[in-house]
Order: structure tokens, then sequence, then C-alpha cells
């Protein structure tokens, strides 16, 4: 009996600390896949703007250059929430005159993976950061949803990452008719809106400058380029854009008297230099890219190793500032129009 009762114990012991280590392990898990969006602190911009007719949920871009060991950003980086938050300041002149803000900090995708993924290296834990950069946003956004926008009109908005996170935050809205109608427009520019995902999803892309719940995509280059990271070669006829200075979709080309203004901004958000007529554009009949006209690559070197000279991926809000700044406030004069709601835009 004795020697039952101490083996019963043993097996009780090893029970009780394996559920304990499991225990552990699981909160830890948990700590490591989800942020409370709760906490204020975890907000680069909450609730930023009283009294603008609508509201902005904005994604920002890559700015943790990362290792081949870190592929998605540290949310207690300091530095690299500054630059986070810099990085959407660059962005914000464009949409706060009309939107009540917000933005939440995620553990991004750092730039080292998209340089695997052009070396085809380590897909398994590539999947695994870009699922966690994700389900950080698209958790922000339910939050957000839940406890913040009480049916207000939204402008969904990105750029590079920021943009291909905010086109899968519009798989979703696409799939829920009620959230659709709220959306005033969803705007990406530096990143690929593909005909597969607009679909397989009933996506739906910009055709003109005051069309609603649309995306509103282009990604910009120089005219003599055939093939980039953002546009491969072989995405002849996949993909759908739309040119930010005269709205349309053929390839008929923008004067440059057409471009109201790129402006250079910096981390806080201040236009350092203003240049009203800079560039032309027209898209590219096959590619669908933005070839920007009046400038050299050299002017306006890539800057990151992941683009050729010529690649304006940089860029794409610079250059045609003002034109978008002010295609926000009519589509958001649009949609009140369209919702027969009192019209309360600043231009």
């Amino acid at each position: 009996m004795n020697v039952g009762l101490r083996c019963l114990k043993q097996r009780l012991g090893i029970f009780f600390i394996t559920v304990l280590f499991l225990f552990f392990c699981t909160s830890a898990d948990a700590k490591v896949k989800s942020i409370d969006y709760s906490r204020g602190e975890n907000w680069a911009y909450e609730d930023i703007g009283a009294n603008k007719p609508v509201d902005l949920f904005i994604v920002a871009p890559t700015v943790d250059f990362g290792t081949k060991e870190k592929l998605n950003m540290d949310m207690a980086d300091t530095k690299m929430k500054g630059n986070f938050l810099g990085a959407l300041n660059m962005e914000r002149g464009i949409y706060e005159d009309n939107c009540r803000m917000y933005a939440p900090y995620y553990r991004q995708v750092t730039l080292s993976y998209y340089e695997m993924g052009l070396e085809g290296k380590n897909e398994k834990d590539r999947a695994k950061a870009y699922r966690l950069a994700k389900n950080d946003v698209e958790a922000a956004f339910d939050y957000y949803l839940k406890n913040y926008n009480q049916g207000r009109g939204i402008v969904l908005a990105g750029f590079s990452q920021g943009s291909q996170l905010v086109i899968e935050l519009m798989k979703s809205v696409a799939a829920d008719k009620n959230l659709q109608k709220r959306v005033v427009a969803a705007y990406c520019p530096g990143w690929v809106l593909t005909k597969h995902d607009v679909e397989r999803y009933k996506l739906k892309p910009a055709l003109g400058a005051k069309d609603l719940g649309c995306i509103v995509s282009f990604n910009s280059e120089a005219v003599n380029i055939k093939d980039s990271m953002m546009v491969p070669a072989d995405s002849k006829g996949k993909i759908y854009a739309i040119n930010p200075l005269n709205w349309r979709t053929d390839s008929i080309p923008a004067s440059p008297l057409l471009n109201k203004g790129a402006c250079f901004t910096d981390y806080q958000g201040n236009i350092k230099k203003e240049i009203p007529y800079l560039t032309g554009a027209y898209l590219d009949r096959e590619r669908k890219t933005l070839k920007v006209t009046g400038i050299t690559p050299k002017e306006y070197p890539p800057v990151l190793p992941l683009f050729g000279p010529g690649v304006y991926h940089l860029y794409d809000y610079q250059f045609f500032y003002r034109n978008l700044q002010a295609n926000v406030a009519d589509r958001v004069a649009a949609y009140f129009q369209a919702n027969i709601a009192p019209i309360h835009v600043v231009k």
C-alpha cells in the first residue's frame, strides 16, 4: 500500500508540474500573440482630431530593418516606436483636415522579411512573422470598430507594408455589407491590388476621383523600368491602379500642371519643401505602374537596397501629396452626399 501510495503521489506530482508548465507556457504564448488595444500606449494615434467628419484608421509602413533572426518589430523598442510614429507623421497631413485619427502600434514585419522573400528563404518563419503583424492590425481594427467608431465613416490608409495590411482588412470589410457602406475609401499606395484579390474577395478598385468604398493603389517608377520588387515583370495584366493626378485608370498622361504640389515632410509632419508641378504621370498600359515624368532617378534615388534606380517607391505619397490631400476631401464630401448627411469638411 505504501509503495502504491508513493507511486500515486509521484504521478500526481508529475501531473501538477506538467499542468503548471503548460499553464505558464500558454500564458507566455498568449502574451506573444495578443496586444491589449484597450491600453493607450499601444496606439500611435488615438482619437486625435475632435469634430472631424470621418475617422482615419492608418497603418504605418516598414520602419524596422531587422535581421535574419528578427522578423517582427519589438513593441518594447522605444526608439523603433519613435520611428514608427515619425513615419505616420510624414503622411498625416494628407488626412488630418478631414479625419479623426487612429493608428495602432503593431509588430510589423521588418525589412529582413522582404529581403528573405526575394531570396526565397525561410518561408515558414516568414509566414509566421507576417501572420503576427496581420493579426495585430486586425485586432486593433476590431477594437477600434467596437470602441471608437460608433457608426462613423472610415478612411483606411497605409503605405507599403501598411497598404499591404489595409488591403487584407478590406477583404474582411468586403464580407460585411454594413461595414462596407461606412468605408469612404482605402488609400493604399506602394502596394499592388491584384485582379486575383479583386475577383476572389470582391474588392473594389478605385475607378475615379469620387467613387466610394474603393481601394486607391499605385506604384511609382521611371519610364524605363520593366521589373521591380513591387511590380515584377510577370505582373502584366494582373493588377489594378489609378493615376492620382487625373484619377484615370487608362494610360492617358497627366501633365505636371495637374500636380498641385509635391511635399517632402519630416518626422514631425512638417512640410520641409513643397514643389508645385514637379511631375507628370501616366499608367503603363500593361504593367499598370505609375510612370513618373519630369524627374530623373538620380534626383530621387531609391534609398533602400530592395529597389533599383528608377523605382520611386519611397516617394509615392510625397510626389502627389496635395492631390491626395484634395482627393480625401472630395471623397469625404461624396460620402456625406451619398448618405444624405450634413457635410462638414475642412478644406
